[in-house]
């Protein structure tokens, strides 16, 4: 999306508050984007490693980064590079594991000061979310880039990290400006000045260019998005297809009415796992089924919801991909129940070719009890009791408190 993009000329990244802002009338969207966000929360409690290069990264030879910090990226490290290319690039990094569920946490807290703020919060991952807060600032009595500044504010002191923010009249600008704010800083794109904005960055900042895409626009003989902004639309459309043309032509021309939206209810819930080495074995196949349809289970309860349908996800060894779904009698939440009917389809589907990466996904969820049949198929309800008792465990006592006695290590058991 162009976060490399030069700032244009007349535009200033603001860090301190207080600062005098540009113009924000009818800048009611923000974009907001930790900087750095698992590094970040990482470093909270290393505070000695603040200006060395840190990677936050799996150990297994098919990890990727999933988070640098602003030292390590001067290096080139980036997010989803492979560990063995990071490393290359900064020998010098501190590498530190993930930290199972302390993100998750810190996402929670922060989308709560969002939605204190402003009821409407589109979340985009962990770490991002759109806000319109068009409708607040006669009651917080402020502007767009006051509410801006508190955010930063807020999430720097209730939770040790900082966050960058976008202030524009449309969600394309508001990203863009965030990625430009970067780090721990906040932009405001006036509305009479979008197009001044747009116009002098390269084409991959479009929302929806990728590498093909700019290949086909430069053929075209485009450099920046002023001239695609140009471009008669029919020249778009012929080269890029109906859609995509228009698309672009719109956004170049900085029109961009989505609104924000407020999170929508999940219409799955999955867990997946990449195999360090290729596996055939298929009671090891097994077993990673049962941890995956574990997590699955334990994440329908904490929501409140139960699925009819059982997906499982397979990749081989030469990256063919395949999936098989077999919908249930009853929806379910118990373990158990998924991990015997992912059995079925991995038996069913698989030919005993190395597997690269497993899947489990629940599709066809409901709210409550409401609907659940009776039948020969369905787990003894001691199951689920069993199941629910476990989560109350390793709420207290950590996720390894509990587990099935077949995910146990040789030295565990």
């Amino acid at each position: 999306m162009g976060r490399n993009a030069a700032l244009p000329a007349g535009f200033e990244r603001f860090r301190a508050s207080g600062e005098s802002t540009p113009d924000d009338t009818g800048c009611g969207v923000l974009h907001v984007d930790m900087d750095a966000f698992f590094a970040a929360v990482e470093l909270r409690s290393r505070p000695e490693l603040v200006d060395r290069p840190v990677v936050v990264a799996g150990a297994g030879p098919r990890s990727v980064v999933l988070s640098a910090n602003y030292p390590a990226r001067r290096y080139g490290v980036r997010s989803a590079m492979p560990v063995g290319a990071a490393r290359r690039l900064c020998p010098q990094a501190v590498w530190i594991p993930p930290s199972r569920g302390a993100y998750s946490e810190v996402s929670r807290g922060v989308m709560a000061i969002f939605r204190d703020l402003t009821p409407l919060v589109e979340p985009l991952s962990l770490d991002e979310a759109f806000l319109d807060v068009s409708g607040a600032l006669r009651r917080l009595g402020t502007t767009p880039a006051g509410i801006g500044a508190l955010i930063r504010e807020r999430v720097a002191a209730e939770h040790g990290i900082t966050c960058s923010v976008g202030v524009a009249g449309a969600k394309f600008v508001a990203k863009l400006a965030s990625g430009m704010a970067k780090p721990d800083g906040m932009l405001v794109v006036p509305v009479a000045q979008t197009l001044t904005f747009l116009h002098p960055l390269p084409l991959s900042a479009l929302w929806g260019v990728g590498k093909k895409t700019e290949e086909n626009l430069r053929r075209l003989g485009l450099d920046t998005i002023a001239d695609v902004a140009k471009t008669p639309p029919d020249r778009l459309r012929r080269s890029l297809g109906t859609a995509l043309g228009e698309h672009l032509h719109a956004l170049a021309n900085g029109l961009d009415d989505r609104a924000v939206v407020p999170e929508s209810e999940d219409k799955s819930i999955g867990a997946e796992h990449t195999f360090d080495v290729d596996q055939h074995d298929r009671a090891l196949l097994h077993r990673e089924l049962l941890r995956l349809a574990e997590r699955v289970a334990a994440t329908l309860r904490a929501k409140g919801v139960r699925g009819r349908t059982v997906s499982i996800k397979v990749r081989f060894a030469d990256f063919r991909t395949i999936t098989r779904a077999r919908t249930l009698l009853s929806a379910t939440d118990v373990a158990r129940e998924l991990h015997t009917t992912a059995v079925a389809l991995l038996d069913e589907a698989a030919s005993g070719a190395a597997v690269r990466l497993l899947g489990v996904r629940v599709e066809g969820l409901s709210t409550g009890e409401g609907g659940e049949q009776l039948s020969f198929d369905t787990p003894a309800p001691r199951w689920r009791e069993a199941e629910i008792a476990a989560d109350v465990a390793r709420s207290k006592f950590g996720a390894a408190a509990i587990r099935p006695a077949s995910l146990l290590s040789p030295d565990e058991g």
